[in-house]
């Protein structure tokens, strides 16, 4: 069983930067595309990045591109998340999977963190 943990959530005011990290238990990390989702209170878990193992591409949700970078140390079989300009409704459980599918739906993926609780504070 593949076992994920997130890390570097906390506490930021807004417009402030955190980078979350999520690393996997097995080699095969390379093998599967690494997603972020996050869910807020009373709203449903969204797609928010992914890093495709296949072509290396990143893909991001359009309510947060230009302020997010994914990236991936496969030798370390971690993923990280650069948030940059953090707003207040970016307060969310952030999570990440694994998947062997590019995709943004949350039901492609095979394996999830506990999560990582991001607070954006004005």
């Amino acid at each position: 069983q593949v076992q994920l943990v997130e890390s570097g959530g906390g506490l930021v005011q807004a417009g402030g930067s955190l980078r979350l990290s999520c690393a996997a238990s097995e080699s095969t990390f390379s093998s599967y595309t690494m997603g972020w989702f996050r869910q807020a209170p009373g709203k449903e878990r969204e797609f928010v990045a992914a890093s495709s193992w296949s072509n290396g591409n990143a893909y991001y949700a359009n309510s947060m591109k230009g302020r997010l970078t994914i990236s991936r140390d496969n030798a370390k079989n971690t993923v990280y998340l650069q948030m940059n300009n953090l707003k207040l409704e970016d307060t969310a459980v952030y999570t990440c999977g694994i998947s062997r599918w590019d995709s943004d739906d949350d039901g492609l993926y095979d394996y999830w963190g506990q999560g990582t609780q991001v607070t954006v504070s004005s």
